[in-house]
């Protein structure tokens, strides 16, 4: 690696990122002189064969790295499932830190670990996803004094990362994924600029990151910002607001659960879903139960008892129809807000 030069490259991506990576991988050349990191969102559970598909797709090896592995020139690392990829001078840390806009790996993290790492040294790119993820990551980087590149939305599978970055970042680079390797290539042999200084939420907030979750109860970090009258959907306790742009928010709880404005509206339309669907369930299921004590009754002749059963039956039947109803309405809006949202 050089000291003076842009040769540290994070990546994000979440939806339709795959397709982008191999189309990069495919076109990078194997002697580029930085080193490349990326976090594609994924499933937690099992193992991944992305890995394989990139180094397969072209002349760079591709490889999830152990904790505390050395980096490489010329080499790609990709986070593994569950995990966070995080940087350090000289090596990563893999830490299963506490989740962000609720995944794990996060863009955030890393891009903000590699902002307090390598500082101007570093280019931010966003790829094709869903929701903000990446947006905060690269604002930091930006004021480490690095480059911001983000792949043109029209050219993105989804563009709503794209879009976010663009609508919050003063972003460097906007191009398609076919002239987005020669971008890069131009950019790892550029001279680095000065190194800008990152706020105190920023290095509060990569420290939170690289803690495991298990070890949070006994190390705890105070997480930034002022209390909100908010619950964090993953655990319940109190968010933190953190203070950004004027028209912007974020939110951590003291576990460490980070989210963005959309992403925690994300997360609340999850955790009504899952409410309303347990209140159906348990509607159907008084339901069921108020049929058999009706028929019950019948059977005992007992008409003015099996009225009344008859009666309950109904009405959870029309309780469990209307929280229905708003579980496909609830649905409905949380599509349209990803339809409309630039992020």
């Amino acid at each position: 690696m050089h000291p003076h030069r842009c040769d540290v490259i994070v990546i994000g991506a979440s939806a339709g990122g795959v397709e982008a990576l191999i189309e990069l991988c495919r076109t990078l050349p194997g002697d580029i002189p930085a080193s490349i990191f990326i976090v594609q969102h994924m499933s937690p559970r099992g193992t991944t064969v992305l890995p394989q598909l990139l180094t397969r797709a072209g002349a760079l090896p591709v490889t999830v790295p152990q904790d505390g592995e050395a980096i490489r020139r010329s080499h790609v690392y990709l986070a593994p499932p569950d995990h966070h990829l995080l940087v350090r001078p000289g090596h990563t840390l893999i830490r299963r830190g506490p989740h962000e806009n609720r995944s794990r790996p996060s863009v955030d993290a890393l891009f903000r670990s590699a902002a307090i790492a390598y500082g101007p040294r570093t280019i931010g790119v966003v790829l094709s996803g869903l929701l903000d993820d990446g947006t905060d990551g690269l604002i930091a980087i930006k004021a480490a004094g690095g480059i911001s590149v983000v792949q043109d939305p029209a050219d993105a599978t989804w563009a709503s990362m794209p879009l976010s970055a663009l609508a919050r970042d003063h972003v460097d680079h906007c191009v398609p994924m076919s002239r987005m390797s020669a971008l890069l290539c131009r950019l790892a042999r550029a001279p680095a600029g000065p190194r800008g200084e990152l706020p105190a939420e920023t290095l509060a907030e990569a420290r939170i990151a690289e803690q495991e979750v298990v070890a949070v109860p006994a190390t705890a970090i105070e997480p930034p910002g002022k209390p909100s009258p908010l619950a964090c959907p993953e655990c319940g306790g109190v968010l933190n607001q953190i203070p950004t742009e004027a028209d912007n928010v974020r939110f951590r709880c003291q576990v460490g659960h980070a989210f963005t404005a959309e992403g925690l509206v994300e997360a609340q339309n999850d955790e009504l879903e899952r409410a309303l669907a347990i209140a159906v369930r348990t509607h159907r299921d008084r339901m069921r139960l108020f049929q058999t004590m009706e028929a019950t009754a019948r059977d005992r002749n007992l008409p003015h008892a099996a009225e009344r059963w008859a009666k309950a039956a109904s009405e959870s039947e029309r309780l469990a129809n209307v929280l229905g109803h708003a579980i496909d309405s609830l649905r409905r809006l949380g599509e349209q807000n990803l339809a409309s949202a630039p992020g």
